[in-house]
């Protein structure tokens, strides 16, 4: 089996988990998409185009009530500002993908992607376009499908709180957050982070508080102290020593 097969199958693999965490989150979209007023075809259309689920959402609401176009676009781009810092962050990692391919990794950037790429990059493995493609392909596909298919029958699902629906994405990127726990500042950049969400959260209202957390969190890491690189000294202490 040649490299490129197989990184794309471990890609299809890791991706199984967060097609698995999602579906419930594109279904109930395809089901508020049809209860404000959009059609099928247009349900199934945002999300092959947008895909970004809270920005669907938020823009699901904005549409809903009447606001100016421009509101909407703010609106938008505010929730989904923490993907200019995840590709800035991956940018670099992806010395191996070309940059018509790196424009077609960016489309399919999405929280689960990003971080799944960086822990592959810390564990040493490389980043490749095959790996990538192999865990971005079914998270879109099964994306779109289930918005459609929560457009369609989503309505047969009255009340997705009783079953506990709206906990299942909360609790995945809880998981994906603690997966970064070994990184050196990891507490206090989540603790200012989520203050600041909080904070904004009451003060400047949804969705600028997903925008407003995450620059809190940058602005901490940037200003912690850097650690110093043990891994690079280390053998040649051992060859000193030797």
């Amino acid at each position: 089996m040649s490299p490129s097969r197989t990184d794309f199958l471990t890609g299809v693999r890791a991706s199984v988990p967060i097609v698995a965490a999602s579906a419930p989150f594109a279904l109930l979209f395809g089901a508020l998409a049809v209860d404000n007023g959009l059609s099928v075809g247009e349900a199934v259309l945002m999300s092959a185009l947008l895909f970004a689920g809270a920005s669907q959402m938020v823009g699901l609401e904005l549409f809903s009530s009447g606001i100016a176009p421009w509101i909407i676009v703010f609106s938008v781009f505010a929730v989904n500002f923490r993907h200019v810092l995840y590709s800035a962050a991956l940018g670099r990692r992806m010395g191996l993908m070309p940059g018509w391919r790196k424009a077609v990794a960016f489309f399919f950037l999405t929280d689960p992607q990003y971080a799944s790429a960086e822990t592959r990059a810390d564990g040493g493995k490389p980043l490749s376009f095959a790996w990538y493609m192999g865990m971005a392909v079914p998270i879109y596909l099964f994306w779109v499908l289930g918005g459609f298919l929560g457009a369609v029958f989503g309505r047969l699902i009255t009340d997705p709180e009783a079953i506990g629906l709206d906990a299942l994405l909360p609790i995945y990127f809880l998981g994906l957050v603690l997966g970064f726990r070994q990184r050196s500042g990891w507490l206090p950049v989540v603790i200012a982070s989520g203050l600041a969400s909080i904070a904004a959260y009451h003060t400047v209202g949804s969705p600028w508080h997903v925008s407003l957390g995450a620059l809190a969190g940058v602005i901490v890491a940037v200003l912690l102290p850097p650690v110093p690189d043990t891994a690079g000294s280390a053998p040649a202490a051992r060859e000193e020593a030797s």
